[in-house]
């Protein structure tokens, strides 16, 4: 092991010791590719939870190519970057969106590409405690099958996959979960930009068909939900606002509720057998315990 990897290692184990009793739930947000909602979903489901009563952190993980910003419609002065840059410290970068639901902007740089995940990760945990008062914690990952965003999956409570009814975006949606299975079995499916809730049903059953034919361990993927073609949601993309808080008596809105719902009966119902006991710093501890 490597002098780096052992600080990191010696840092999370004494975190351990302050807050091995939490229980910050994980949910990695992914998709095969751009282009699919995965974002403006991840924002939408983070301001839902907080509807709900939950306190909740959003962490734009896309590497290199941040947007959550725009879409909850902030400004940020510094970022992840800066905070790698040894510039300021994480708290100094967290936004509070509104009450209970803070976001860590990442960033839409190339220069971050110049950082190696230990070096995220350090910076990350060494800041980390905080953030251990959340019930939730959304990672935005990036998108496709990457390393960085293989490392965030596997280590999540739950992975969320997003797609769209386009036959190349199913496929690579198909790519991900594929590689998913064998890294986390607590996989879920949102369909987005459907004609009807019976289309986002149909596709779902399709990846379960492949996969049931091409897999040689059974798939365990949950169907959240899916959202419908709407207005309102570009309408909403284009004004920088969630349309789960302007538009909240929408079709859009009902649906993306009634799949947060959903998720959160999957992790009720999973947390009992796991004993779950994580903390934002324990979930980094799995990160390095895998460098």
């Amino acid at each position: 092991m490597n002098t780096q990897a052992q600080k990191l290692k010696e840092i999370v184990n004494k975190n351990d010791i302050q807050h091995n009793t939490l229980k910050t739930k994980v949910l990695a947000i992914s998709s095969g590719k751009g282009g699919v909602g995965k974002s403006m979903l991840a924002a939408n489901i983070a301001s839902s939870l907080v509807s709900k009563g939950y306190k909740v952190g959003i962490f734009d993980a896309s590497i290199g190519l941040a947007n959550l910003d725009i879409m909850f419609n902030v400004k940020t002065k510094k970022n992840l970057l800066n905070v790698l840059k040894s510039e300021c410290d994480l708290k100094d970068i967290v936004v509070e969106i509104e009450k209970n639901l803070l976001l860590i902007p990442g960033e839409s740089g190339s220069e971050i590409f110049n950082f190696e995940s230990q070096t995220i990760y350090s910076k990350l945990i060494e800041a980390s405690d905080f953030l251990d008062t959340l019930d939730y914690f959304i990672i935005d990952t990036g998108s496709g099958i990457g390393n960085n965003v293989q490392t965030f999956i596997e280590h999540a409570d739950e992975v969320i996959v997003v797609t769209i009814p386009d036959p190349s975006a199913i496929t690579d949606a198909y790519a991900l979960i594929k590689v998913t299975s064998s890294l986390n079995e607590n996989l879920n499916l949102i369909v987005n930009n459907t004609e009807n809730e019976k289309e986002g049903r149909f596709i779902y059953e399709r990846i379960r068909k492949v996969a049931d034919n091409n897999l040689q361990t059974p798939l365990f993927l949950n169907f959240l939900g899916s959202i419908d073609h709407s207005r309102i949601i570009s309408k909403s993309l284009k004004l920088r606002h969630l349309f789960i808080k302007t538009h909240s008596n929408s079709i859009a809105s009902y649906q993306l509720n009634e799949i947060v719902d959903n998720l959160i009966l999957q992790l009720e119902h999973q947390a009992p057998l796991k004993k779950r006991k994580n903390s934002f710093g324990l979930f980094f501890k799995r990160l390095i315990e895998n460098i």
